[in-house]
């Protein structure tokens, strides 16, 4: 279970990380009188489950209330990185001295958790490993120990830190290691940690995946679950073709078949098997949110997602979004028939494909525009 920003920091706060004054908006009036609050200028960051919020758009340092207001408005019902944008953060800015990035997380090569550092925060971690894997610190904890004081001192060190910041930084540390442990996580992130302009240190983000099957332990956390994305699995990429598949496995099939016909896919969504007509709409208004999509491939077996209930999904939210991408459809199994049914009969631009083979010759022919 992914928790928002805003409840992340409410979990540091508590156990003594400093994050900036902040408060929530979920329209476009409260995110102009939480910039008032601050003095007229903050950063509003849209809160969604999606990475790379700041390259797409999702965050933005605005300058007055009415510009707050402004931005706030155009996020808010909007998506960013393919999911449903619901509210935004509105915080205090902040002294930047100095960035960096620091992770908790379980890790298969040392068979526990690691913390993870670098001194090179408020960028791609993935994109700084791959160009200099020597920037990348990498602290293994013996779980039977924790992580010990001596491992938070030498982090800290490597990380440039000297005096009482150092000291700071040390217990921050143990207090995400605290926060790892006592909350059943997955993954503690914070990009970046910073060292202000007075030498403290501060949490401008905070992410925090907790472990599904550890949540009955943890009664408070189940009440944080953000039941909108409801399980749809969506992971953007670069290409043009929007994917909707059920099951993780079809989707990465379905992903090499796009990419064999030359069709770089726009996105990985996985809708789940027990979807309904609604989930299935807001799976296709995800893909269809995407300015890179010029055309949809639907790959669904029919079982515990049946057929017509993927092509009601699909109609609904073509219809509400008055859409013009052409479709290719390859469903088989439950209500095949009735789903082919409902898309032939919706006017909508549909290719039915019954093979893989019929699929990747449908996609070859590029699309409408092109």
């Amino acid at each position: 279970m992914k928790l928002h920003e805003y409840q992340a920091k409410a979990i540091f706060a508590r156990y003594g990380i400093a994050v900036p004054d902040g408060s929530l908006a979920s329209t476009a009036d409260e995110a102009a009188g939480a910039t008032a609050s601050l003095g007229g200028r903050a950063a509003v960051k849209a809160q969604v489950h999606a990475g790379g919020r700041g390259l797409a758009g999702g965050v933005k340092v605005v300058s007055s209330p009415d510009e707050a207001s402004s931005f706030a408005a155009g996020l808010l019902g909007s998506h960013a990185s393919g999911v449903p944008v619901e509210s935004v953060l509105v915080e205090a800015l902040a002294d930047i001295g100095q960035e960096m990035y620091v992770a908790m997380t379980m890790d298969r090569d040392h068979r526990g958790p690691v913390l993870i550092a670098s001194a090179g925060g408020g960028t791609s971690i993935e994109q700084l490993a791959a160009e200099d894997p020597d920037a990348i610190i990498t602290e293994p904890i013996e779980p039977v120990l924790g992580l010990m004081p001596y491992q938070t001192r030498r982090v800290a060190s490597r990380l440039g830190m000297s005096g009482a910041t150092l000291r700071e930084a040390a217990g921050v540390l143990s207090a995400l290691y605290r926060i790892f442990v006592e909350n059943d996580c997955s993954l503690v992130e914070v990009n970046p940690l910073i060292v202000t302009g007075d030498g403290s240190i501060m949490a401008l983000d905070a992410k925090m995946d907790v472990e599904d099957d550890a949540l009955f332990r943890h009664a408070d956390l189940q009440q944080l679950r953000d039941r909108s994305p409801d399980d749809i699995a969506y992971v953007s990429l670069d290409g043009s073709v929007g994917c909707l598949v059920n099951g993780a496995g079809l989707a990465m099939a379905t992903l090499d078949v796009a990419n064999a016909a030359g069709a770089a896919p726009a996105n990985f969504l996985d809708v789940g098997g027990g979807a309904t007509d609604e989930k299935v709409a807001t799976a296709v208004g995800i893909i269809l949110s995407d300015p890179k999509v010029d055309r949809v491939l639907v790959n669904v077996f029919g079982g515990i997602l049946r057929c017509d209930v993927a092509a009601r999904g699909i109609t609904m939210a073509y219809q509400q979004l008055q859409a013009k991408q052409p479709l290719v459809v390859r469903m088989l199994g439950t209500n095949l028939e009735e789903g082919k049914s409902i898309l032939a009969g919706s006017g909508l631009n549909v290719t039915f494909a019954d093979t893989l083979t019929e699929v990747t010759a449908a996609l070859s022919h590029p699309a409408a525009g092109e």
